[in-house]
């Protein structure tokens, strides 16, 4: 019998990596096309330029979401990659553009990629349409000249956006946009379960103010959503808009053959990381080598990686693998590409991998949306993604005009990762998690509410909609708004204070801090990129290494009065982690407390966060750590959502936990929870925190804490206590399954301890998880 495409890749990657073990090959069958008729009213010429282009029919889902939006329902298409999720709005976008010469519509992506992509196909069908002449799509983001604005405001039918700039040019500029706003016919979110978490809260936001502004000009418009596989595609676009949304699931696209590989990479042999834990090879240069042993075989190949930092060391890595291979010609055709790029740079790189010019691309997510990249054959994940629904978006960028492909995800030396390599049940073939994220959260809402109010004073009927009762009544408190008969009014405030000229800015919907650090080369003045300020102190301290387009620095200075670091061009040997220490406070009443069994409570509180950046480790190229250095930052505080759970010290004696085992048996256990928590909330690990403790202050008892890093909450904490039972079991197994004797990073050790893992101890950890498998299996009692 004949070996498929993938399987002779894998067979060769075998054989080339002897070390590395591959826990699982899954082979996804080819699968046929079904079609349905084109509807009768798409605009005829249209209709002869997609004939034109080779699109003579079309495919059932298509049909099916054009349909819905034409009919003027709210409709979110949610299939596969590359199954032409974008024709099912473009068809009644355009048809209703051509015959209504006053009508227009608006596209909002998350990312710049996608939008730049998504534009030009429309550019390519508009200009071959007549009565399309007037449209004039556009893009409207932060690449966009400041002189070609106004034009873009005046006269075009199709604006291309972002939730960002629809927040800060469109929406607090709303007068500017009036016709459109008037003539708003058609509103499309793309990729939408992109939305999560803080960004997904506030990008829900967002577009209720849209939808609220766009009625008080006149227009109902209809909103089509196209999405990834996902658990609940209708709950997530209805909680984005806050009206009911029709689904389309199934997917009628045609598929190549597919193999799936998960892979683990060997030891390093010698190597002991910290408390004398062995290491494994990093992902990130497993991943280089196997990129550069696909592009050697002649498989076009994109790799996935978590960072920016990321996607220039495998880039730069895998071309120094060709060149010792004696392929220099193929180094010369590898790149990076990650956000941060000028916009002229990003642009040149994805028209040079969609031509084929370029052979191998290292990327971070910014290119796993539905930009078409064509005849890739092979992708590599350095790590899971994150989310099931991202796995199958980045293994789905390969084989996008049917040819057979070959995925490989190489899992990274922790909990998440090794549970899934090691139970590929889990990932293959399992429903995608439901996103997760709250428009209610005060800390959100607050920010949005003053924005509503600011471009349209708040009507009793607003309030309700916002859900935001608890919110105005505290605005109107503290003054910022007042209420008078026609609604509640957005009011100037002292200097110092918000005003609605500064309200749009004074809102991050990234979830950052809503400040921007500024890093700068101190050698030549250059702008290297910037990071949060909230996050400064961990990533860009005095002395962190730090990387720009290949360029290596050591950051000098970090001045977070001023928002700049100041990095100095250097070329360590060394990487750097930063060490924090972190104290919890629970706030209030719980809002839910669950008594499992005796001398066990989980519960869901408010709690404030307290984190000090004391010091880094320099951590040599092997993996070992050569030496601490201390530093003086101010504390950083967080309001925030956390699960925790409390354990009667006699129950954990009853267990044969020690007096002296218990801190290092609840720190190994929060590590490996705060990995496993990712498997059930659209979460990534960095998106939360942890803090275990042998006696809180609080509770009086042993306790560990499971936070949400952004502020009010995400939802992810609340995720961890609804399904408990089931967070704790998947913690457990991956803890027990650990072939390691006494704890490494692929199940207690954490990558971003603050303590440098101490203590920890993965033994009486087991004992704690098991007997916490067998306590919440049975009826819980609720208080």
């Amino acid at each position: 019998m004949t070996n498929t495409f993938g399987e002779e890749l894998i067979g060769q990657l075998k054989h080339d990596f002897p070390r590395s073990t591959i826990t699982h090959v899954d082979t996804v069958a080819a699968r046929e096309a079904r079609y349905s008729d084109w509807p009768d009213w798409v605009h005829p010429e249209l209709q002869q330029v997609l004939f034109d282009k080779g699109i003579d029919r079309l495919y059932t889902h298509q049909a099916e979401c054009a349909q819905a939006a034409f009919s003027g329902h709210d409709v979110v298409i949610a299939t596969g990659t590359s199954s032409g999720k974008s024709l099912g709005y473009l068809l009644p976008t355009l048809t209703s553009l051509a015959d209504d010469p006053t009508a227009c519509a608006m596209y909002i992506t998350p990312t710049k990629a996608l939008g730049s992509d998504q534009l030009q196909s429309v550019l390519g069908l508009v200009r071959d349409v007549d009565d399309l002449a007037g449209v004039h799509p556009a893009p409207y983001d932060g690449d966009t000249p400041t002189e070609a604005r106004r034009g873009i405001r005046d006269a075009t039918r199709f604006v291309f956006t972002n939730p960002d700039m629809l927040h800060a040019g469109i929406l607090a500029a709303h007068s500017r946009w009036a016709r459109l706003l008037r003539h708003l016919k058609y509103v499309i979110v793309d990729e939408c379960h992109t939305y999560r978490g803080v960004f997904g809260a506030n990008v829900a936001l967002v577009l209720r103010r849209l939808l609220r502004l766009a009625a008080a000009y006149g227009s109902t418009p209809t909103v089509v959503f196209a999405s990834a596989t996902s658990a609940d595609p209708s709950g997530q676009a209805t909680r984005l808009i806050g009206r009911p949304v029709r689904a389309i699931t199934e997917d009628t696209a045609p598929t190549g053959e597919r193999t799936i590989a998960l892979w683990e990479p060997g030891f390093i042999e010698g190597a002991e990381g910290e408390q004398g834990a062995p290491v494994r090879r990093a992902a990130t240069t497993e991943a280089a080598e196997i990129m550069s042993a696909l592009v050697r075989e002649g498989a076009r190949t994109l790799t996935f990686v978590r960072s920016r930092r990321a996607a220039e060391i495998v880039a730069m890595r895998c071309a120094e693998e060709l060149v010792v291979a004696g392929r220099a010609d193929f180094a010369s055709r590898i790149a990076s590409y990650r956000a941060g790029y000028l916009a002229e740079d990003r642009r040149r790189l994805e028209q040079d991998l969609d031509s084929g010019k370029l052979l191998g691309v290292a990327t971070t997510n910014a290119l796993e949306l539905g930009i078409d990249v064509g005849g890739l054959d092979a992708v590599v994940m350095a790590g899971f993604p994150g989310t099931v629904a991202s796995f199958t978006q980045q293994a789905g960028r390969a084989g996008r005009r049917g040819q057979g492909s070959v995925v490989v995800m190489v899992a990274r030396d922790e909990p998440m990762d090794t549970y899934l390599v090691n139970h590929p049940e889990a990932l293959l073939g399992k429903p995608v998690e439901n996103s997760v994220f709250n428009p209610a959260n005060p800390y959100v809402l607050r920010g949005h509410v003053y924005c509503a109010a600011v471009e349209k004073p708040l009507t009793p009927e607003d309030v309700e909609a916002f859900a935001a009762h608890d919110v105005v009544d505290d605005l109107t408190a503290r003054g910022f708004l007042r209420r008078r008969p026609q609604g509640w009014f957005a009011v100037p405030q002292l200097e110092g204070e918000i005003t609605p000229d500064s309200a749009h800015g004074a809102v991050s919907l990234r979830g950052g801090s809503g400040e921007e650090v500024m890093i700068v080369d101190m050698s030549d003045g250059r702008l290297l990129g910037t990071v949060d300020s909230a996050r400064a102190a961990s990533q860009v301290h005095d002395g962190a290494v730090y990387i720009h387009q290949g360029e290596y620095f050591v950051i000098e200075e970090l001045d977070l009065d001023n928002y700049v670091a100041l990095a100095k061009p250097e070329t360590p040997d060394y990487t750097t982690q930063a060490r924090s220490t972190t104290d919890i406070r629970i706030l209030g009443e719980p809002s839910e407390l669950i008594n499992y069994s005796p001398g066990l409570w989980v519960a869901n509180v408010d709690v404030e966060v307290t984190d000090h950046v004391t010091g880094y480790v320099v951590r040599l190229s092997d993996g070992t750590v050569s030496e601490h250095i201390p530093l003086d930052v101010p504390e950083q505080t967080l309001y925030t959502r956390a699960v925790a759970y409390t354990i009667d010290p006699l129950v954990l004696q009853e267990m044969g936990i020690t007096a002296g085992e218990v801190p290092g048996a609840l720190h190994a256990a929060e590590h490996a929870a705060i990995g496993l928590l990712p498997l059930l909330a659209t979460c990534d690990r960095w998106d939360i925190g942890g803090v275990s403790t042998a006696l809180h202050g609080d509770t009086g008892l042993p306790t560990v804490f499971v936070y949400d890093g952004h502020p009010g909450g995400a939802g992810f904490a609340d995720e961890g206590f609804a399904r408990f039972h089931e967070w704790i079991t998947a913690t457990f197994e991956t803890v027990r399954s650990c072939a390691c004797e006494s704890g490494c990073p692929s199940c207690v050790q954490s990558p971003k301890c603050g303590n440098g893992n101490q203590p920890l101890d993965k033994h009486a950890a087991l004992k704690l998880l098991g007997a916490l498998v067998t306590m919440t299996a049975t009826t819980p009692q609720t208080s």
